[in-house]
């Protein structure tokens, strides 16, 4: 625990805001919300001015100070107008700054004022458990973190979400799927510290279940039947609710692996990954040869759509495409699906091989069954698709039949261009792929890897396959 405490101590003095940041990120917030204030009151359009999120509760990192500043709409005004009438006039007010159109359940904006990040957003004026949007929640989350924090939790909390970042984790965004910083803040408000926090990760064995408030304490209901979810957070300020839904499996293995590692060799690493070595195209080529395998790059070009809308929709291409391969027999090792957001998205595909046998064992009916089997034989008897059979094995009947597809790429190409009824592929994401689509197995991706940097950092990421802990954890137990 010694050891723990000094690395700890060692990251604290890297991620607590100073003085003069405080000053400035405190200034620029006061400086735009005077600015709104005036604009809505001269639309005459009554509103609440105010600064949430982790600056208003002071659980920011040093190095991510961003300003969210919700505008209190009355119900009165329809959601349409947010996008109509209240980001126009948030734009007016940063006018002299890049804007960002997003959505999360209505629009809000992000820009950058004196470099700093910051986010508007409309929401309504109403009482707890009367939302009409939710980030109607949001200024209850401020005053209920506000109330039960201080200086130490607060610090502590600054430490959990610098894990998380560094592993990954944080963010719960549909791109990511992970922590977000007010599930954060609930975590370590309930363990009391970011070690102990650690701790109970370390040893998860079932679904985890916090309810802050107990809520449910004194009734006799299985939270487990309410929410289908591994953890079970529940809002204090919204008994409905469970903060960590939006959490998927494989961050959450993730946190459950790193946790014990890191309470086991403590290292700063874990908070401050080490950059991804960018391989040469002479070590990529040979890594490629090396695996033996068949890695397909599918590529389009960027898809214009609000990031949380596309990041869902490249997640349901990627099942779709999944599911595609494996239904014509080609074993999937690992895949993922990634975007720049600008530029490039990239579906990558890691199969046993691109190009399986012409023929494929295709199993009947047991001999038990006499009207099935009588149909098995009637079907392919004399099926000029059938290299050999029908004939019995094991008691079932059984043909060697040609296959349709043996070649993924082909197969790919072919369905996403030609014929892609019924892949369930989102009609953007198919519209863009028909538009352009380049299909590259292994080195065949050089030229895109040379050209852009993100995307050579993805490859050798993915070709190493070990995450940046677990590599110096191992350099420090060997």
């Amino acid at each position: 625990m010694k050891k723990i405490d000094q690395v700890l101590k060692k990251v604290l003095k890297n991620i607590i805001p100073l003085d003069s940041d405080r000053k400035k990120i405190i200034t620029v917030a006061k400086n735009l919300k005077k600015k709104l204030l005036i604009e809505f009151q001269k639309a005459d359009i009554a509103s609440i001015i105010e600064l949430e999120g982790s600056v208003a509760k002071d659980t920011w990192l040093k190095e991510n100070p961003d300003i969210d500043i919700f505008i209190r709409l009355p119900i009165t005004i329809p959601r349409k107008d947010f996008d109509q009438s209240i980001i126009k006039i948030a734009k007016k007010v940063t006018k002299n700054s890049k804007h960002i159109e997003k959505y999360a359940e209505h629009p809000y904006l992000e820009t950058f004022v004196d470099n700093i990040r910051v986010n508007i957003v409309p929401c309504y004026q109403v009482e707890i458990g009367m939302w009409k949007s939710a980030t109607d929640r949001t200024p209850y989350h401020t005053k209920y973190m506000n109330k039960h924090l201080n200086p130490e939790l607060r610090n502590e909390i600054r430490l959990l979400k610098k894990f998380f970042k560094g592993i990954n984790v944080y963010g719960a965004e549909i791109k990511v799927g992970g922590f977000s910083g007010y599930l954060c803040e609930l975590l370590v408000l309930h363990y009391k510290s970011f070690k102990k926090t650690l701790e109970a990760f370390s040893k998860y064995k079932k679904t985890i279940i916090i309810d802050q408030n107990n809520y449910f304490i004194n009734k006799k209901i299985d939270l487990t039947t309410l929410f289908s979810d591994p953890i079970i957070v529940i809002d204090p300020v919204d008994k409905n609710r469970n903060v960590a839904s939006a959490l998927r499996l494989e961050k959450l293995y993730d946190l459950i692996s790193s946790a014990r590692a890191f309470i086991k060799e403590p290292s700063a690493d874990f908070f401050f990954p080490l950059p991804i070595t960018i391989f040469s195209l002479a070590t990529l080529k040979s890594k490629f040869k090396n695996r033996g395998s068949s890695i397909l790059f599918i590529l389009t070009d960027n898809i214009e759509l609000v990031p949380d809308v596309l990041w869902g929709q490249l997640y349901k291409t990627q099942r779709s495409l999944r599911k595609l391969l494996k239904n014509n027999d080609f074993k999937i090792l690992r895949d993922l699906v990634w975007t720049n957001e600008k530029t490039l998205t990239a579906f990558i595909i890691e199969v046993e091989t691109c190009t399986l046998p012409r023929i494929k064992q295709h199993i009947g009916p047991p001999l038990e069954f006499k009207e099935e089997c009588t149909l098995f034989l009637s079907k392919y008897s004399k099926n000029t698709s059938v290299y050999s059979g029908p004939y019995i094995q094991n008691n079932r009947w059984v043909i060697l039949l040609d296959r349709i597809y043996n070649n993924a790429k082909i197969l790919i190409d072919e369905k996403l261009i030609t014929n892609n009824q019924n892949l369930g592929i989102p009609k953007p994401i198919l519209r863009a792929l028909k538009q352009k689509c380049n299909i590259l197995v292994n080195y065949e991706i050089a030229n895109t890897y040379q050209n852009n940097v993100d995307f050579a950092a993805l490859i050798s990421s993915f070709l190493e396959g070990t995450p940046s802990w677990l590599k110096s954890y191992y350099d420090k137990n060997n």
